[in-house]
């Protein structure tokens, strides 16, 4: 290992997220970074880079905010992806006085810097919103995201189209399914955020789809045992579903919000973090394949 080189289990990170960039070879990791993500004031996101997953080097600041930047706090869940020729940015924000929103950002390489392509939000601004994806179909560009449980109690996945540019939405928000619809998922009961009557968690959706086509999605929740990933399917294999749930989470043992990508060899990894209490969140990646009756397995 080099000098300059660290494991990913001495990383400390929530969400995390893996870009793979075939032509360097090389593997980016992103996530919430800042060292109180829930009551600090917010610093931005670090990004490592490793050739083997196994030995990272980085830490520096893909983004900063920058002067007059509408955010302070809540710096979560940034995701990368590549459209378009450039790297975009998508994490949630927040302020005092505003509601948390999905922001969008770009830069020109994948360990930035990375600067908004618009004022503010994408999202609803009268609605509290996180954890935004992007989802292509068609050539068209859409954004996936949760309406927050903290402001309707049964938390949603939804979904809308973005103009071309990423700039704002182009439609109206659709629900896509709730985290009811979920046998598996129970009320929150957690302490970092209290709220009166009985709340359901949505967060942290990825969509892939299968070597057959077929689509699926990754999304967060609560489960008996405690913070957890489940799957859901499209019926008709498109955005707008209907969607379904699978029965049981994939995971169900502390840890969640998880994304997927193929490694340069091909291999089918499921990166997330566990446990979900700070600080002692790290990443942790697994080997997984797809499965008709479960829509995930873990390989042992």
């Amino acid at each position: 290992m080099k000098q300059n080189e660290t494991k990913l289990e001495a990383i400390r990170i929530r969400d995390p997220f893996i870009l793979p960039v075939e032509e360097e070879r090389r593997y980016y990791l992103y996530g919430t970074t800042d060292c109180d993500p829930w009551f600090g004031r917010g610093e931005g996101f670090q990004v490592w880079w490793s050739a083997d997953l196994v030995n990272w080097e980085g830490g520096k600041y893909a983004f900063c905010p920058p002067p007059g930047f509408w955010a302070t706090e809540n710096f979560w869940a940034p995701e990368v992806h590549r459209y378009h020729g450039q790297f975009y940015m998508l994490a949630s924000f927040h302020a005092k006085g505003r509601c948390r929103g999905v922001q969008i950002l770009r830069s020109g390489r994948p360990e930035g810097p990375f600067t908004p392509v618009s004022n503010g939000p994408v999202t609803p601004p009268a609605w509290e919103c996180l954890d935004g994806t992007l989802f292509i179909e068609d050539d068209v560009p859409y954004l996936v995201f949760c309406h927050e449980w903290t402001q309707i109690h049964n938390g949603t996945v939804c979904c809308a189209r973005l103009s071309g540019d990423l700039k704002e939405l182009a439609s109206e928000p659709v629900v896509l399914f709730h985290a009811k619809n979920a046998p598996w998922s129970i009320p929150y009961t957690g302490e970092v955020i209290r709220m009166p009557g009985e709340n359901y968690v949505t967060d942290g959706p990825f969509l892939f789809r299968t070597d057959g086509g077929e689509l699926r999605m990754l999304w967060s929740s609560y489960c008996s045992a405690g913070y957890a990933i489940g799957v859901a399917y499209s019926e008709s294999g498109r955005l707008q579903g209907p969607w379904h749930q699978y029965g049981k989470p994939f995971f169900e043992k502390d840890g969640g919000h998880g994304m997927l990508f193929t490694t340069f060899s091909g291999e089918k990894k499921l990166v997330m973090h566990t446990p979900n209490t700070s600080p002692l969140e790290r990443a942790v990646l697994l080997d997984v394949a797809f499965h008709a009756e479960t829509g995930l397995i873990r390989m042992e």
